[in-house]
């Protein structure tokens, strides 16, 4: 009412008119500057490789660059706090995984940031599942069934590696075993490029780790995939089966993520950059580059994104508290 106030008067006095109607619509389009996309892992890793190729594209749908910002630490928890504090000018957006969406509230004593209070979900853009792998130099196990019964003669139980307490890759290894009854020693590592050489050289026996990091290694012969952990085979690896097929019914865990905002960024911003996301779903070529690197690009509506956080939750918190992980 205040702007259609000053804009009749200005009409009605056109000695007024010029200065009256400048500072009424002097609304900038968005964006008029870069824009920061946080991701809150190191530089190479998975979410940083995916969030690289949605930034590529959208810097070319919004007509300004959207600029990387690696802000690693805590699972997270240090990139998403970061974009929690940050001004909801649409200046900044995170790219959050699974963990900042419904892990870590459980995994840590304290969160510096409130998912659900102090960001806000702009569209899903990633899934990919796990994969069980064994070096086939150290491991004789062909099959999942195999290397179960192997596991469990072996003396001593065995050891599997991870990408860290409370990730999706310790906790669906910790759900796998402790299914099947076997007895595993859990064996934490900074990421996949610390666990890969482990296999290698025996210092663990198993990974169920994400399929992007092992794709390249299990095409070319020095990993053997047992299984992937998605409900259908994965397109780039066709020839591994699915946990269901391997015999482990109902087990279905994804490895996924998105983007997030500060939780007071404008329904206007948030939906244009979530439709800028899209573009790269809906692009053939697009998605086959997702597929190289060993991922799926998906797409959705804020609301379905917080919906799906939301309903993975009492799974992950279960599975938290049954193998008795915490970070401090």
């Amino acid at each position: 009412m205040h702007r259609r106030t000053l804009l009749g008067a200005a009409l009605g006095s056109p000695l007024l008119a010029a200065p009256a109607i400048a500072p009424a619509l002097a609304q900038k389009p968005w964006p008029d500057r870069p824009v920061r996309l946080v991701v809150p892992y190191p530089p190479g890793g998975a979410t940083d490789v995916l969030a690289r190729l949605y930034a590529e594209q959208a810097s070319r749908t919004l007509g300004q660059p959207v600029v990387i910002d690696n802000r690693a630490g805590a699972s997270g928890n240090i990139g998403i706090d970061a974009v929690a504090k940050s001004p909801a000018d649409g200046t900044t957006f995170g790219a959050a995984t699974v963990s900042n969406f419904s892990i870590n509230q459980f995994l840590y004593r304290s969160v510096p940031y409130d998912i659900e209070k102090d960001l806000r979900p702009v569209a899903l853009g990633w899934e990919f599942p796990n994969i069980a792998v064994v070096a086939p130099n150290k491991v004789p196990a062909r099959t999942l069934a195999e290397f179960i019964a192997w596991a469990k003669a072996k003396p001593g139980g065995i050891t599997y590696g991870s990408t860290g307490v409370g990730t999706t890759t310790h906790l669906s290894s910790a759900m796998l075993f402790s299914r099947i009854g076997v007895e595993a020693v859990h064996v934490p590592f900074r990421g996949a490029a610390q666990t890969i050489p482990a296999l290698l050289n025996g210092d663990v026996d198993f990974a169920l780790d994400g399929v992007a990091s092992y794709l390249a290694l299990v095409q070319g012969g020095q990993m053997r995939a047992l299984a992937v952990t998605s409900a259908e085979r994965w397109p780039a690896l066709p020839e591994v089966p699915t946990m269901g097929e391997a015999g482990m019914d109902d087990f279905v865990v994804t490895v996924w993520g998105g983007f997030v905002a500060p939780a007071a960024t404008p329904d206007a911003i948030v939906e244009r950059f979530g439709l800028a996301l899209k573009q790269v779903v809906e692009d053939p070529a697009q998605a086959e580059r997702f597929l190289k690197v060993g991922a799926k690009p998906i797409w959705s509506t804020p609301a379905e994104a917080a919906a799906r956080a939301a309903r993975e939750r009492p799974m992950w918190r279960q599975l938290i508290q049954a193998s008795g992980a915490q970070a401090d």
